[in-house]
């Protein structure tokens, strides 16, 4: 179980970190913190929730350094709790190639031949988990996975990772390629897809 994504500015670091600790032992070290400095939009989200002054992407990064260091020290010798971290410009990959676990670019519809560049020069500094976020399954658009405007024709037209066919059958045959060619190991869908695509990712597991 995990949290997929905690933003950073939204909660001072160490609760977030005693809480992802607390979670670690409760499940018996099942548990994964994913953490990043916010989506795109955030600075807006912010001022809704009542937070005029928005800390720059600068510090939203030390948030997760320091968050990550507070688990860490909470942990201790006997336990890790893995890191999942979302990335987006270079100063975060930077962070994640230090402390996390697992990294998930933010893509949006970057060419595959662009990604596997990227995750190619990212594992080349890094021995970490790929993981990649789907929001995009045939023209379903997974709702807080991206903006609402997201034109799924648009991104297949683009080869872009961030959309599968609609089809199990097709859609493992891709995810299969995804991990063969590019690394990617581990894959995250909306809610609305997640029942059909178990039994896809139950199979693929297996192999």
């Amino acid at each position: 179980m995990g949290t997929w994504v905690y933003a950073s500015p939204l909660r001072p670091a160490w609760l977030t970190a005693w809480e992802a600790h607390s979670l670690s032992l409760l499940t018996e070290g099942r548990f994964e913190m994913g953490i990043g400095t916010g989506r795109p939009g955030i600075e807006d989200e912010l001022r809704d929730k009542g937070m005029p002054d928005v800390p720059p992407p600068y510090a939203r990064l030390a948030q997760v350094r320091e968050t990550v260091k507070t688990l860490r020290d909470l942990d201790g010798p006997d336990l890790h709790t893995p890191v999942a971290m979302a990335v987006l410009g270079p100063k975060a990959r930077a962070l994640a190639a230090e402390v996390a676990d697992t990294v998930t670019f933010v893509l949006g519809d970057q060419p595959r031949g662009e990604v596997a560049r990227l995750a190619r020069d990212f594992r080349a500094v890094a021995d970490v988990e790929l993981a990649l976020a789907v929001p995009v399954i045939g023209d379903t658009v997974a709702p807080h996975m991206a903006p609402p405007d997201t034109d799924p024709a648009a991104l297949r037209a683009a080869d872009a990772m961030t959309v599968l066919p609609d089809d199990p059958a097709a859609a493992a045959e891709e995810i299969q390629r995804r991990r063969e060619e590019i690394g990617f190991s581990y894959f995250i869908f909306g809610a609305d897809c997640a029942d059909r695509f178990a039994p896809v990712v139950a199979e693929l597991a297996g192999h």
